[in-house]
């Protein structure tokens, strides 16, 4: 196959690190002589687009070059922007598309339209021989739909969760962490001056790596997702390194997802169209409990969007960058169904994980102290540095 034209497109939530690996496969595509097209609000793009409608190319099209995208990793986000659409599953179509001409998929909240018809249209018509998408789990599942569909796909993950399957790193996981430990070390001294219990509530809907990497490093309990811990016991621990400190406050770490046995984290809203719903907080349940069985006061922080604003930290960058080339460069091999990843601590291409195989989890066993509920610090030497052992 020879590679003349690429999209590129984002999907989901947005994190650092999108824009530099945007920027680099411009510049790949510079260096190999290759046109690279990018698809403005991820998969919207591809199923909105109206080609005889000027005001729609210009909504979802946009050549990407060395000379537009020079500065654009000095920011976060994605500058192509990014959209929750699922092509496979849309509740309501452009005007300008027949209804009648698109099958009809049932989900949990009704008959939604398959559009895959439309995006296989719309990529032949863009004369696009090959496509790079960037973004988590419900990207890569439609990416890998795309690819079985005989559209050359390379995928590159991203997420703030890194709960990727077939990698131990995706794009924007340094730069939360970074953003994570400098909100608690700066708000130690608010909870410190009051003497009361901290607890944040950070991004983990289904694993827990965010809270425990972020644990990991500033030494502070957390609850993860991977492990029901038991409610009394949790208190207990706080309450007593509240005591036991000199400046009288304790910290604790929850991912949205964590739990205590018997409790379940509240869902609220409509659902996407990947069915995720937004979760209540858990951070607010807990605090109730320490109230209500200590007599605590708290200080509950949010650590979610504050975490993927702003320009990515190194690693993100490093790996932006190297995982760009590596799509490139698998394109013009001939490969594709294949995702950017490290494995083992190196970079790798593998398989882009199906759908069904869930998140990548914390090995709870290997990594969580389930009777101090933070992280284990031992039994490391010769390990990569985001291995799970699972």
């Amino acid at each position: 196959m020879a590679v003349g034209k690429i999209g590129v497109l984002t999907g989901g939530g947005d994190v650092p690190g999108m824009n530099s690996a945007i920027k680099e496969i411009a510049e790949a595509g510079w260096v190999k002589n290759i046109k690279i097209l990018g698809i403005r609000r991820g998969w919207e793009g591809l199923t909105h687009l109206n080609h005889e409608d000027p005001q729609s190319r210009r909504r979802y099209l946009v050549n990407l070059t060395r000379e537009n995208t020079r500065t654009i990793d000095r920011m976060g986000g994605t500058c192509l922007h990014t959209s929750r659409t699922n092509p496979a599953k849309m509740k309501e179509l452009p005007d300008h598309l027949d209804a009648s001409a698109f099958p009809e998929n049932e989900t949990k909240t009704g008959a939604a339209y398959d559009m895959t018809r439309q995006v296989l249209k719309n990529i032949e018509a863009l004369e696009l021989d090959a496509l790079i998408t960037i973004g988590g789990d419900d990207t890569l599942s439609y990416s890998s739909a795309l690819n079985a569909k005989g559209v050359p796909v390379i995928a590159i993950p991203k997420t703030m969760d890194n709960d990727v399957q077939n990698t131990e790193y995706c794009i924007g996981f340094a730069t939360a962490i970074a953003r994570a430990i400098d909100a608690i070390q700066r708000q130690r001294t608010t909870i410190g001056s009051h003497e009361r219990i901290g607890i944040f509530r950070i991004f983990g809907r289904n694993a827990g790596h965010t809270a425990f990497y972020t644990s990991y490093v500033t030494s502070i309990r957390c609850a993860i997702p991977e492990f029901k811990f038991d409610l009394d016991r949790m208190i207990e621990l706080i309450v007593e390194e509240k005591r036991d400190n000199p400046s009288g406050y304790s910290l604790v770490i929850l991912s949205e997802g964590a739990g205590w046995n018997g409790y379940s984290v509240r869902e609220y809203g409509e659902p996407d169209a990947y069915g995720h719903r937004k979760k209540a907080s858990v951070a607010e349940d807990f605090s109730e409990e320490l109230k209500k069985r200590a007599g605590e006061e708290t200080t509950i922080s949010d650590l979610t969007y504050d975490l993927r604003s702003g320009e990515a930290a190194f690693m993100d960058k490093l790996i932006s960058c190297t995982f760009a080339q590596m799509a490139v460069e698998s394109l013009l091999k001939n490969r594709s169904g294949l995702m950017t990843a490290i494995r083992q601590g190196c970079y790798a291409m593998t398989p882009i994980p199906d759908s069904g195989m869930g998140p990548r989890y914390v090995d709870v066993n290997a990594m969580y102290d389930t009777e101090l509920y933070r992280p284990k610090y031992f039994d490391k030497a010769g390990l990569p540095v985001f291995l799970t052992r699972v």
